[in-house]
Formats: structure tokens, sequence, C-alpha cells
């Protein structure tokens, strides 16, 4: 085995991007709640974006390794320390046998993700290492970690002190350059699009959420945030048959105060949509923690495609960048013969 988790930390479970091709039999997507911080940290341990990462939430594990590795953390700012020394967030980095990765008071967000270059030897279920907690598949057994889990990764460093001790220098010095599009950026507002039924609430529930502040619930979970806030009301309030759900959808039940859909919604919903977070902010929204207050602006549905292209381009543009990177690593690396 690879990690031996000495703390399991307050909710840590393996995503990726999610399961999809599912929905239509009711199975949700599940997936990393910022999928931006999770293909980062992928990208960056040199992986595909497909790999499951680590989604560590709040109050982080502490993990032992027990074979050499090269990781890479991101998201969150969770006081993450290795062997006691602060560990740098969102870049590469060379991990020992028996080092301890542990974690802290939560400094910015609420989400960080840990990448292991080769990937966590995990059994996919319906294609995808993401952990769906509610029916209890996915990930490692379906589950949140606990103590004493140990897990393999697919592929270690070639256990040779002088050959790690010399990439573990070519990492600290490569120099790379994150565009803000790429940065976990906090902030208070998040930008919408209006919903498919946005025009059926009343002009002063439009006001409301355009302008109001809102509070995430402290009942939110990575299936929605319940928002504590001015009251949105339809003008005539009807029956609407259920519809498929997506990430970041606005619906608004009959008492009036919103749900923002996350990663772990359900496949359908008959609530009213009111509106629809902007791609581009759902890691924004997701580095969100309950008891924090929130505010909604509208955004044009061009300049949100636009964001989000350029956000898919960064993300080229820096694979690309790490790519002596990723044939370095191959040559200092070995497979576990691990299942996945």
């Amino acid at each position: 085995m690879s990690i031996t988790v000495q703390k399991p930390g307050l909710l840590s479970t393996f995503q990726d991007e999610g399961r999809a091709g599912y929905q239509h039999q009711g199975i949700p997507a599940a997936g990393a709640m910022d999928a931006r911080s999770h293909r980062l940290a992928n990208t960056l341990a040199g992986n595909e974006a497909d790999e499951a990462t680590l989604e560590i939430t709040l109050m982080g594990p502490t993990l032992r390794f027990d074979a050499p590795a090269c990781i890479a953390l991101s998201g969150a700012d969770l006081s993450a320390t290795l062997d006691g020394e602060p560990l740098p967030l969102s870049r590469p980095l060379v991990v020992r046998a028996g080092a301890t990765l542990a974690f802290g008071a939560p400094q910015v967000g609420a989400r960080a993700y840990l990448a292991v270059h080769g990937g966590f030897a995990l059994t996919p279920v319906m294609g995808s290492y993401s952990t769906y907690l509610r029916s209890g598949f996915g990930g490692l057994e379906g589950r949140a970690l606990r103590r004493g889990d140990q897990i393999a990764f697919k592929r270690t460093l070639i256990d040779d002190t002088p050959r790690i001790d010399a990439l573990a220098r070519e990492l600290w010095d490569l120099r790379i350059y994150l565009p803000a599009t790429l940065r976990a950026l906090q902030r208070s507002s998040v930008r919408f699009l209006p919903g498919l039924h946005w025009d059926e609430f009343n002009e002063a529930s439009r006001h409301a959420f355009s302008t109001g502040s809102y509070r995430i619930s402290p009942q939110s979970d990575r299936m929605g945030y319940r928002l504590d806030g001015p009251t949105l009301v339809m003008t005539t309030p009807r029956q609407i048959l259920s519809e498929a759900t997506s990430f970041g959808t606005v619906q608004v039940p009959a008492g009036g105060q919103a749900i923002v859909l996350m990663a772990d919604r359900q496949t359908t919903g008959g609530y009213p949509k009111l509106a629809q977070i902007a791609a581009v902010d759902l890691p924004v929204l997701a580095q969100c923690a309950p008891g924090q207050s929130l505010q909604f602006s509208p955004i044009e549905l061009a300049q949100a495609q636009s964001l989000d292209a350029a956000r898919a381009r960064a993300f080229h543009t820096l694979a690309e960048s790490l790519a002596p990177m990723r044939a370095q690593l191959a040559h200092h690396t070995q497979h576990t013969g691990e299942s996945a």
C-alpha cells in the first residue's frame, strides 16, 4: 500500500469529473465539487483530468506515505504541512516514504484536492472513481476515509535516494505560471443566468435575488446548498413536472428559500428553476462553507461562454507547458502492480 490514513478528517472522499451517462437511470453524476481545483491538481501532478483526486473538506486528514510519490495539492488553503513544514499549494512536489501529510485550520476556501502522479489504485464503478455517499458506491468502498485505511498508488517513484533528491530539486525549481482563471479566487458574488422559470417569479423576487444577500445554511452538503435570505415567490404558483437537473441550478421550493444544486444533486426535480449559476463560477461556490454569505449577479450568456472557453484554453496551455515534466516523471516511476 502507498498511503495509510492516520486521521480521516471531516469528509475526505475520492472524486473525479463525475459519472457520465447514467442519469437517465436515476444515478447522479457526483464528482468533484470544485472541478477547477480537481483538474489543476491532476495537471500539476502530471495526470489526465479523469484521474481521481482526494477531495478534502474543511478539516483535513493525516496521511502517512509508505512509498515515495509526486503529489500536487490545489484548492482551499487548509494549512497543509508535510512533516510539520508548510506545504505549498498548486505545484508538483516530491514526498518521500515515511513522510506525513497533515492539515490544520482552514484559512481560505472549503475544499482542497490531492492528486498523486499516476493516480490512486481504485476500482471504477460505471466508468468513474467518484464516491457517491448516499448510495455507498465508487471511490473507496463508497464512503469517506476512515482511520487505518490503506490506499495504493497506480505508480510510485523509484525508491532510490539520489534519484528522488535530484527529482525533488528539479520540480522545486520548475517555474509554473498560473493565470487568474486557474487560481482559486475568492469572491462574495457569484454570477448567474436566468433559469427556465425566471420570468414566472415576481419582479420583487427577481430583484431580491439579483441584489440581496444570502447565507449558506448549515443544512447544506454536496447535494445542495440551502440559502437563507429574501423569500422568492412566483407570480402565479403552479405545479411543474419533474425535469432533469444540472450542477448549479437554483431551485425554489414552496417555502421560497432557494436551493443551489451541487455535485451530488438528484437527477430530476420538480421545483421551479429561478437561475443557473455560470459554469465558470461553480468552483467559487464550491469553495464556500455553511454560514458564509453570498450575493448573486447576472451575466450574459456570451460572456459566460467566453470565460468558460478561456479557462479551457488556459488548462490546455498549462498541460502543454508541463509536457517535459511528465516525460521526466515517467523515467522516475514504476507500476505498483495494484489493479485499478
